[in-house]
């Protein structure tokens, strides 16, 4: 093969540009992780384990299939084609005429349905959904395995054992999250943060008003996970809970 019709195959596939800051890992299950500061466009189906835009929005676009754990924007969601996750958090999520969309917990200030979309799931967060499955436990044992789709069952079985912890709620244990709750407070009234790591202490401190104990169990290590500017305040925030949660 000549040089001159290598180089025209070549110019037949398009360009990919990955922008400065974008963090792309793989986890231990062979889930694709995509952390990016501006806008991303999925245009490719595939099973990931989070996508993230900090800054920008996510677009799925048309026949393309998505499987998330989580899935997080600054901005906004487009759905176009199909999308299953177990989280979606974003100032909006919008699905275009017939998207559907299986999203088990969704956090938005907006939601757009078009006509023709289809949506299904939608709690408000993990304890919503786990009263209701409590409620009707006799009828989740008849749900035979194997049914599609599937992925919000296997994260459930993953999720569980953080949210089935239970605690006495002692004096002592009570203290302990009023402490973290002090010691974030202090926190977000630092100049120095990213956002991404001022949106994490914020879901944290928000469960913490509101005694939420569940929630902050399910999200307080993922949290502090994210900080990259390490501090006094983080670090006995970060000790009380686990104290409260770990002992």
């Amino acid at each position: 093969m000549s040089a001159s019709s290598s180089n025209a195959d070549q110019s037949n596939f398009p360009t990919m540009i990955i922008p400065r800051g974008t963090e792309i890992r793989v986890n231990q299950h062979g889930q694709l992780s995509i952390k990016t500061p501006g806008n991303l466009v999925i245009q490719n189906s595939g099973k990931y384990s989070e996508i993230e835009s900090t800054n920008g929005s996510i677009r799925i676009e048309e026949n393309v299939t998505v499987e998330a754990v989580s899935i997080r924007a600054g901005q906004a969601c487009f759905i176009q084609g199909m999308l299953t996750a177990w989280k979606v958090h974003a100032k909006k999520i919008a699905l275009e005429d017939r998207a559907k969309a299986f999203i088990m917990v969704q956090e938005s200030e907006q939601l757009e349905l078009a006509r023709t979309a289809r949506l299904v799931g939608n709690f408000a967060n993990e304890n919503e959904l786990l009263g209701l499955m409590s409620k009707f436990s006799p009828q989740l044992k008849t749900i035979p395995a194997g049914g599609e789709p599937s992925l919000p069952v296997q994260i459930a079985e993953q999720a569980s054992p953080r949210a089935a912890i239970t605690h006495s709620g002692s004096p002592a244990d009570d203290e302990h999250l009023r402490l973290a709750q002090a010691a974030l407070e202090r926190e977000l009234g630092r100049t120095d943060l990213q956002p991404s790591e001022t949106e994490a202490l914020r879901e944290v401190l928000y469960a913490l008003r509101e005694r939420n104990v569940a929630r902050v169990g399910i999200v307080y290590k993922q949290a502090f996970g994210e900080m990259r500017t390490s501090s006094e305040g983080v670090r006995q925030a970060q000790e009380h809970l686990e104290h409260y949660f770990e002992r």
